[in-house]
């Protein structure tokens, strides 16, 4: 639910300047929360090598508490790409680039197509840009059959949350398709680390052995992958969200109205590292994940803009379609139905 429809964008530009004073990273509270997330990742981790050298069907179910561990490190990489992490620019990018190798996500090419995801998230004519793909109703209507068959494969929430995260983290970020032409963001970023990802898998094959990394490892990845790309989308992806053509986009407000405020409970709140707080988050990108909360009990307002919860965010998944006339996401149930009522 969005409690805010009358705020002007002036009025969210002022609250934008409120959240300013939690922007400032307090460099104890990010070691110990990169400290004890790496440490729990690589517990995790050796136990599920552990499990599947004993009993090989245990590592299926041990591999996820590794993976889990694994999005929170990928959490801590996005606020280094944000430069919030640590007070410390260079601290930050040493961070944010080491983790990179553990997530398989290249470091500065992912920051460049992250940061124009915050510039232009919710802008109709701007999409594309580290985004999941969204056509508009008359944009579908207006494909031919096949490809009207190929969106609706992509939207399907077996391709969108499985196929999809294991393509994009395991091949598409070995190239910088997205910035061919940038030398440093795109192609050193992306090769080296590739080598650091090699590097690590011939270390870990010596000690572990070949078969006991795949099984374990592979699991681990896609798990994280998988989580990753459903918290992207349910921030963004929701009943009550926010598109507005470039014409009447306007930053302040569609940070607001355009992200949920994903309502975790407390356990999963840490593990996901605050990110479901994503309106915040949107509107002061500077302020570390560890301080989110903090926003949320100091301005209470916050708490029920675009609130969701759990049970509410399955019911996303079949969202697929921007209604321009509604102003609103339609599934393809809903099309269907909408088609019947006019009796086209």
């Amino acid at each position: 639910m969005n409690d805010l429809p009358a705020q002007a964008g002036q009025e969210l530009s002022q609250l934008a300047d409120k959240l300013s004073k939690y922007c400032q990273a307090r460099p104890g509270r990010a070691v110990w929360e990169l400290s004890i997330t790496g440490a729990l990742f690589l517990v995790s981790w050796l136990v599920a090598q552990i499990g599947f050298a004993h009993v090989h069907w245990l590592f299926a179910f041990l591999s996820v508490p590794a993976g889990v561990f694994l999005v929170r490190l990928f959490l801590i990489q996005h606020d280094c790409g944000h430069g919030s992490f640590f007070r410390n620019r260079t601290w930050n990018d040493v961070v944010g680039r080491t983790l990179g190798v553990l997530t398989w996500t290249p470091y500065a090419y992912w920051r460049r197509l992250h940061a124009s995801h915050h510039a232009t998230s919710g802008n109709l004519d701007m999409r594309g840009k580290g985004d999941i793909d969204t056509l508009t109703v008359s944009e579908y209507r207006g494909l031919n059959r096949w490809r009207r068959l190929l969106y609706r494969l992509y939207r399907n929430p077996f391709v969108l949350f499985g196929l999809g995260p294991a393509y994009v983290f395991m091949l598409k970020q070995r190239m910088p398709l997205e910035l061919v032409r940038d030398v440093k963001d795109g192609w050193i970023s992306v090769m080296t680390t590739n080598a650091g990802i090699i590097g690590l898998i011939v270390v870990a094959t010596i000690v572990a052995g070949p078969s006991a990394l795949a099984a374990v490892h592979l699991p681990t990845t896609l798990c994280a992958a998988t989580i990753g790309v459903w918290l992207f989308y349910v921030q963004h992806q929701f009943h009550g969200t926010r598109w507005d053509g470039h014409d009447e986009w306007e930053f302040h407000r569609q940070a607001v109205e355009g992200s949920s405020f994903y309502d975790l409970p407390g356990p999963l709140r840490w593990l996901t590292a605050n990110i479901g707080i994503h309106h915040v988050h949107h509107l002061r990108s500077r302020i570390p994940s560890y301080r989110l909360y903090e926003c949320l009990k100091d301005i209470p307002e916050l708490r029920m803009v675009n609130r969701l919860t759990m049970w509410e965010s399955f019911k996303c998944a079949s969202l697929a379609l921007w209604d321009d006339s509604e102003r609103k996401l339609l599934s393809f149930r809903a099309l269907r139905k909408m088609k019947a009522a006019k009796g086209d």
